[in-house]
């Protein structure tokens, strides 16, 4: 087969997501026990609570890799490892028996070598990665949380080179910059696990740079700063004093300057670096440790046409050359740029991937998975302005008019390429059109930022379009002139129209993607109306910047699934269980025999800092692998200080007993602190936890509570549920299926089942069939505050009380009760499903019943027997 000739569009990210998927379970391992708990925080399959959405949380995950796994490497390095197997990627654990094929199987070792050179010849001083999210899917709250993990991680150890002691955010413009307030008002509790919110409270300063003349008031050397501003704000200036007659002479001409916002830039070009002036606020940058460089909507940093930047080596933008300079004065200083993070709402410019992409999910996957409104794009051509106007308005308010979603009217926005035509010409014609359709005039709002159009008030409704109750939210025909660019966040915006052609092209995209934001739960669908040459900008920048059409935009819902009301059968159907509750008591023991605390049996490759080495890039040198302990900064303890920081966790024991227990142990103390000085953590890991158990027994008692449990709860709003799943999956109890025909007697607590698999479908018809089945239902598609049927049990990983909710409850003629489980094969020994299983086990013999999990595999073959 003829292999694909690479090029810049190489999606690694891709690649990276799918070996971060593959071998998740051992890349944890390597993580700290506080980043395990912060993700399973934000993970709803371990916390069905969890407030991030799918995408946020995965682009997390891919944050906290490139940092605990990958150490902050720069992506020209992560590729190159990860294209030959090397460095990090060298454990063979990674790959099963068909990973052991080639990486070059579809390009060449030639080609993958080429790609290397390309994303290297545009790598920084420090690691730079780009998070792509869709608008609306909440790249400044992952921001936030980003920068609670780092500030989390700092607190417990500062002196690890990979975190960021300070975060410094930028803003493109000032309507970003006003969205970034999210950052300071957004409650921490949401993302962050309880027991950690009051260290970060304790400790994070903000300082936001709203207005100009603002000063940095951040003290020198000082941690835990959030410095928010727009690059006017902080941006190394550009000199603007006139030059010397001798300066203009020897200087040389700089002709070829050009202002760089054709594509999404906002920011001038510096053609010298020696123009470069800085300000107050950019010397106290200088003075902070450890910075994170954080940039909202980062396509803006490119500042031109990205082809320019990634082909030509274009001078950089003013918001780049500031961030390089920063980082230069910070390692002037002993300090660094730790990392820059980019999130903006695309991989793509000008159809070519951004070569520093860690994670995206476009546009496409956003409307298809509801994160955002389904749209129908509406174009116009050879018609005249108030024709279009007239046409769109209409169409509308048939659509929209009279409705109220999550009690906000629908809202049109109605741009104008300039304030003149909006007050000349589109103002006077929407209100005709308005007072000839009979809706009222004061439900149009005009901000183009001229304070004789837009007064305060307009500003203030403009602000509180969708807080409810306001005058704001009552405005539905929103008359704008450059409010297309981000920041502008309006959920109940339905409709965009624009008639003429902006200046910028990709103004049509980002005024488009406005009325994209979702608000209720159901599918909602936009519509956008268009002249006919936007209607073909909309396509051209759809491709460019997502690869996508606007064919794609108007059916990107996945015609397999199917939505689906779900109704609770009256009477709700309740079961006897007893809920258990487990009482410890802690009893003194008698020390006596001397203690083994096994430290010869230790493995030191689980605690060992490694070095890995690789002479030269571009060729296929062996990495050397090397143990650098001395790295670790570890403590070094005495006698006397091992025995003081164990009398720490045992506040009732003497320091000399604790003394006295370590001398006469297996090891004696001479050979406890070579280990423990060598590896600190053994003393928490081994030492600690033994004389804990030498001194103290733990006796658990069950408590069973005999509890009345509801299979089903009714829903707090609406009346029903709404869940979607593949057609083929849904069962309803008026289903034609013979089975269910002749027996939906015996089940349905819901009227619609909707299975997530065919081997749940299969076994559910199994037990409606069976003679042996009284009642069957099947629980698994109800969690949270659905259904009082879970299980509490402790996850493995992190150590938290959690809820799992089995899949069938199922009560047999002879009165006994079955907790059935299904799993596919790969999942059956995974330490969490284990975990499940032994909670489940226990609760269902307290409660007389069986608890039995089923591999998928065997009932497709038909191996179960209920």
């Amino acid at each position: 087969m003829a292999k694909k000739e690479t090029s810049i569009d190489f999606a690694f990210f891709e690649y990276l997501r799918y070996f971060y998927q593959d071998n998740r379970g051992i890349i944890r391992n390597r993580y700290r026990e506080i980043t395990k708990k912060y993700l399973d925080y934000n993970d709803k399959e371990k916390n069905p609570e969890a407030f991030l959405r799918r995408p946020q949380f995965e682009a997390l995950e891919m944050y906290v890799f490139i940092k605990e796994f990958m150490n902050n490497e720069q992506m020209y390095q992560i590729f190159d490892d990860w294209s030959k197997r090397e460095g990090l990627f060298s454990d063979r654990r990674f790959y099963d028996m068909e990973g052991e094929l080639t990486l070059f199987d579809v390009y060449s070792p030639k080609q993958y070598h080429d790609y290397f050179l390309q994303i290297k010849k545009y790598a920084e001083n420090y690691p730079n990665y780009i998070f792509a999210l869709a608008m609306g899917l909440g790249k400044t709250i992952l921001m936030a949380t980003c920068i609670f993990y780092e500030f989390l991680l700092t607190s417990k150890w500062p002196k690890d080179k990979r975190y960021c002691h300070n975060a410094l955010v930028f803003a493109p413009d000032k309507t970003v910059l006003q969205s970034l307030k999210e950052i300071v008002t957004f409650d921490k509790s949401k993302v962050i696990p309880p027991e950690y919110i009051g260290v970060l409270d304790a400790n994070i300063k903000v300082h936001f740079l709203e207005d100009v003349g603002t000063t940095l008031s951040t003290i020198d050397g000082s941690m835990y700063n959030i410095i928010i501003s727009n690059t006017q704000k902080i941006i190394l200036k550009a000199r603007h004093k006139e030059k010397s007659p001798v300066e203009r002479l020897f200087d040389e001409p700089a002709s070829n300057n050009s202002e760089l916002d054709d594509v999404l830039g906002l920011l001038q070009e510096i053609s010298n670096n020696d123009d470069l002036m800085s300000n107050q606020r950019f010397e106290k940058l200088t003075r902070l440790t450890q910075m994170g460089i954080y940039v909202d909507e980062a396509h803006h940093m490119f500042g031109a046409d990205l082809e320019k930047a990634l082909h030509e080596n274009g001078k950089g933008t003013s918001l780049r050359a500031t961030i390089n300079e920063l980082a230069k004065e910070l390692e002037n200083h002993g300090s660094k740029v730790v990392a820059c993070y980019n999130f903006t709402g695309t991989p793509y410019v000008g159809n070519k991937v951004l070569p520093e992409v860690v994670y995206a999910y476009g546009l496409s996957a956003a409307i298809r998975n509801n994160y955002l409104k389904d749209a129908s794009v509406k174009g116009f051509s050879n018609v005249k302005s108030e024709a279009f106007l007239r046409e769109s308005i209409k169409d509308f308010w048939n659509q929209y008019g009279g409705k109220e979603y999550e009690g906000l009217l629908p809202k049109m926005a109605i741009f104008g390429a300039e304030i003149k035509e909006v007050k000349e010409e589109i103002q006077p014609a929407v209100e005709g059109i308005l007072s000839d359709l009979g809706i009222p005039l004061d439900t149009i709002l005009v901000n183009v930022g001229d304070d004789k159009l837009t007064k305060d008030e307009d500003i203030r409704d403009f602000n509180n379009l969708d807080v409810v109750g306001t005058p704001g939210s009552r405005k539905q025909f929103i008359l704008l002139v450059n409010k297309g660019r981000e920041g502008w966040n309006c959920r109940s915006l339905f409709s965009v129209a624009l008639f003429r052609s902006p200046k910028s092209k990709v103004f049509v995209l980002q005024a488009t993607m406005r009325c994209l934001r979702k608000i209720t739960n159901e599918r909602q669908t936009a519509t956008v109306y268009l002249s006919k040459d936007n209607m073909d900008i909309l396509y051209a920048e759809l491709k460019n910047n997502f690869r996508t059409s606007i064919a794609d935009l108007k059916a990107k819902t996945d015609t397999k699934r199917k939505k689906v009301a779900v109704r609770v059968k009256e009477p709700p159907v309740t079961i006897k269980m007893h809920r258990l509750h487990y009482e410890y008591s802690i009893e003194n023991k008698e020390y006596s025999d001397s203690i083994h605390f096994g430290l010869d049996e230790i493995d030191s490759k689980d605690y060992d800092a490694t070095m890995y080495v690789k002479e030269g890039l571009a060729n296929a040198s062996v990495v050397r692998e090397s143990i650098v302990n001395y790295m670790s900064d570890d403590r070094k303890f005495s006698e006397i200080t091992l025995v003081a920081e164990i009398a720490r966790y045992f506040p009732e024991i003497k320091c000399t007993k604790i003394a006295k227990m370590l001398r006469e142990s297996k090891e004696g103390m001479p050979e406890i602190l070579i280990y423990v000085n060598e590896h600190n953590a053994i003393l928490y890991d081994k030492i600690i936890p033994k004389l804990f158990e030498t001194l103290y027994k733990v006796e658990k008692e069950i408590v069973k509570e005999n509890v009345d449990v509801k299979l089903l709860k009714k829903p707090r709003e609406g009346g029903v549920y709404e869940f979607s799943g593949k057609e083929d999956l849904i069962v309803t109890q008026d289903s034609n299926d013979t089975i269910v025909m002749n027996n939906k007697g015996k089940s349905f607590h819901a009227d619609t089942y909707v299975f997530d698999s065919k081997p749940e479908l299969k076994l559910f018809l199994q037990l409606l069939n069976s003679k042996r089945v009284k009642q069957t239902y099947f629980t698994g598609m109800f969690t949270a505050d659905q259904t009082d049927f879970y299980v509490p049990y402790i996850d493995p990983e992190s150590n938290r009380l959690r809820k799992y909710y089995p899949d069938f409850l199922v009560e047999l003629e002879n009165g006994d009760y079955v907790i059935l489980e299904v799993k596919g094969d790969h999942m059956i020994d995974d330490p969490v499903v284990k975990a499940k299983e032994a909670a489940a086990e226990e609760v269902a013999v307290e409660s007389s019943m069986k608890y039995e999990m089923l591999k998928g595999s065997d009932i497709m073959d038909g191996k179960v027997d209920i």
